[in-house]
């Protein structure tokens, strides 16, 4: 179609400006909160380089992850549906790098860009839940990106004393200003699995270590 090309043009446009303006604003609300970070494990896996993991946690609290740990160079998984150009641009404004793709394609090319930057030594993150849901279930993609390349998978739960729910699917969490945030870190899990398809069969059971955490992290 002859119109393509503006369009795309078009699309690029506004995906640069509403990154640009959600990107201001977020950085003017977050700089408001007050967060701490429970770990679960001993010492502070997220920024240690020794050991590289595969991050997972709700896309409903994407936003908090990611302002806590932003400048860590950490590779995102973002979709490529939707306001995906947009969370990317945001992303990596604040610091990430970012692999385009959905962790519900097992055998997909964006799983094993996952797996390779593991295997080259970075931290990469992942919403299981992402990105249209069901809210809160585990897509097993993270399971089989770490069967791959043998690298533990770390749970990220975040919990804000106020906040405000978006309309959307997965009634995404805005913290309100001068909220308190309290960052649980898992301890790493290896996916010892034995194939692709065991991996994925752990799903259920990664489900509900994450819906624990917060109680099980405990502070």
């Amino acid at each position: 179609m002859s119109d393509d090309p503006s369009r795309a043009a078009k699309r690029e446009r506004r995906a640069r400006w509403a990154s640009a303006i959600a990107g201001v604003g977020v950085r003017v609300l977050a700089r408001t909160w007050r967060v701490r970070e429970v770990h679960q494990g001993t010492g502070d896996i997220v920024r240690q380089h020794e050991r590289p993991v595969i991050f997972c946690l709700w896309h409903c609290e994407l936003l908090c992850h990611m302002w806590n740990f932003r400048k860590l160079g950490i590779v995102v998984l973002i979709s490529e549906h939707g306001d995906g150009e947009i969370a990317a641009r945001a992303a990596e404004s604040m610091g990430y790098r970012t692999i385009r793709g959905s962790s519900r394609r097992g055998a997909g090319r964006a799983l094993l860009s996952l797996a390779r930057e593991v295997e080259g030594g970075a931290h990469v993150a992942v919403t299981p839940d992402g990105p249209r849901g069901p809210a809160e279930s585990f897509a097993p993609g993270a399971l089989i990106a770490a069967q791959r390349s043998g690298a533990p998978i770390v749970l990220l739960r975040a919990v804000a004393d106020r906040a405000w729910r978006l309309n959307s699917w997965d009634r995404f969490i805005i913290p309100k200003p001068f909220a308190r945030i309290t960052i649980y870190v898992g301890e790493p899990v290896p996916v010892s699995a034995p194939s692709l398809r065991a991996a994925a069969d752990e799903a259920p059971n990664f489900q509900r270590l994450m819906r624990e955490l917060p109680l099980a992290a405990g502070g």
